[in-house]
């Protein structure tokens, strides 16, 4: 137990690198054989599913690269698809078709639209739920030999990813494979109590390490739990910080315990579904819980409210989906000027967005739904990149200027990035003061006229030529009028 507990302690020493904590846009690429179907509902999102308590609620769940999971269930949505599109046909057909549309994949293509983004990490998808590998592994799966691409998509992507400049990520889903439990999950609990055990925490154990000395990602994120004991977990994490010392790993790396093991209890079950269910209506979505170690926190579909003493990424999709989803319409996808704004939220508060990307699997291209949400970001993080990366906090992240509207602050050196949304004329920032060599400009360094105000500072901005795009003032030499509340 000291021991353990020694190791624990070294690995809480390590810091979230610089590069990480500058980068502020990163790219997640869900790109499964369920991209192959891509089929999944739109009715809610994950966030009112979890929230709702519904029985077997997983069955509906909006996230199309769950699909082999709801056909578990007869009378899901996705059961009902399969049977009329697909008849009988068992889900691993699709990874044939899936590699047959390898031939038209340009991992170049892909690492250019991302750069083109403004984004400085990619995260890519090695292993899904359904256990089938995106790379030529050399661990074999005992109970579904050959469940594997033939072609090194994880090593060709991270290649391109590099030569545009970007650090390359790989995520690993460790808490569920199917090839070795396929029982349907309909709720939090029963994906608990689905964990495999026996042979598989050795199989991901050497899976992941083998993915570590192949590709040498910047970031290790795993997803759900993980399935072997801490002591056996904490020597994984010590191997990868010493082959990537500037690595990063997300906070959903729960180790076994025996409290995972009481979910085997349908009354424990239901307890926890109960307690997820609340804290969901709390936190309005989905954030994992704290392992015991971690160096960045994940919430997924939702931001938090406020600066957070730890790292922190939102991650989510363009849609109600990480796969590619056939059934989403326009009204599923973020708005311009609601992703533009998001990323700002997110930025002020210390946060990164890890956006997802789900290309198709028939033909390997980005939707071009996505691809327009790509652009949007080019058309404006480029020109802005010196109010967003690199940036801190505030003392305050903002609220609204005088006139109600929307409003957040970033901060570098002795200059204040001050987000106007849908602002412009004479807008008051209420948080800041002048000081006797203040100056405003616009991001491009033209002088903005400016005066003190009984309530702060009044800035005349100028109209938008993009009413989505928000406003950006650089303030230089200013004070704060008001603190951050007590933490």
């Amino acid at each position: 137990m000291a021991l353990r507990n020694a190791e624990l302690q070294r690995l809480r020493k390590h810091r979230v690198p610089a590069w990480w904590r500058d980068a502020k846009l990163g790219i997640f690429v869900h790109w499964t054989i369920a991209s192959i179907p891509a089929f999944a509902p739109v009715d809610v999102d994950i966030g009112e599913l979890v929230q709702a308590g519904t029985r077997d609620a997983l069955k509906y769940c909006p996230y199309a690269e769950w699909y082999e999971n709801s056909l578990g269930f007869p009378d899901s949505p996705v059961a009902e698809h399969h049977r009329a599109v697909y008849g009988s046909g068992p889900y691993t057909d699709f990874a044939a078709e899936w590699e047959a549309g390898l031939e038209q994949w340009d991992p170049n293509e892909w690492a250019a639209r991302f750069a083109a983004t403004g984004a400085r990490y990619v995260v890519f998808v090695t292993k899904h739920m359904d256990g089938y590998c995106l790379w030529p592994t050399g661990v074999p799966n005992p109970n579904r030999p050959g469940w594997n691409c033939r072609r090194d998509v994880v090593g060709e992507l991270g290649e391109a990813v590099r030569g545009a400049g970007m650090r390359f990520g790989l995520y690993y889903s460790g808490g569920l494979d199917s090839t070795f439990n396929n029982r349907p999950i309909g709720s939090v609990a029963q994906m608990m109590d689905a964990i495999p055990r026996g042979d598989y925490p050795a199989y991901a154990d050497a899976q992941v390490r083998e993915l570590i000395d192949r590709y040498r990602p910047s970031v290790l994120w795993n997803d759900i739990a993980w399935p072997s004991e801490g002591k056996q977990l904490w020597p994984l994490f010590s191997y990868y910080y010493q082959q990537v010392p500037d690595g990063v790993v997300n906070d959903r790396w729960m180790p076994w315990s025996a409290l995972l093991a009481t979910m085997r209890s349908s009354t424990a079950r239901r307890g926890l579904d109960a307690l997820i269910q609340r804290q969901a209506k709390r936190d309005s979505g989905v954030i994992p819980p704290r392992p015991p170690h971690f160096d960045v926190r994940t919430p997924e579909y939702v931001v938090f409210d406020d600066v957070q003493p730890r790292p922190w990424e939102c991650v989510r999709g363009m849609d109600q989906s990480f796969g590619h989803n056939e059934q989403s319409r326009p009204e599923h996808f973020l708005p311009h000027d609601e992703l533009l704004w998001m990323l700002t939220d997110i930025t002020a508060k210390g946060g990164n967005l890890l956006l997802n990307v789900g290309p198709r699997g028939a033909d390997a291209q980005i939707p071009d739904a996505q691809l327009t949400r790509l652009s949007w970001l080019a058309d404006w993080v480029v020109p802005h990149a010196g109010a967003i990366a690199a940036t801190r906090p505030w003392i305050v992240p903002g609220t609204t200027t005088g006139e109600g509207a929307p409003l957040r602050y970033t901060a570098r050196d002795d200059t204040v990035y001050a987000f106007v949304q849908g602002g412009s004329g004479s807008v008051t920032l209420p948080d800041v003061r002048s000081t006797p060599t203040t100056t405003v400009t616009a991001i491009d360094g033209a002088a903005l006229p400016w005066k003190d105000a009984p309530h702060g500072m009044a800035v005349d901005v100028p109209s938008a030529a993009d009413p989505a795009q928000p406003a950006v003032l650089a303030l230089r030499q200013v004070e704060a009028r008001t603190t951050a509340p007590a933490r």
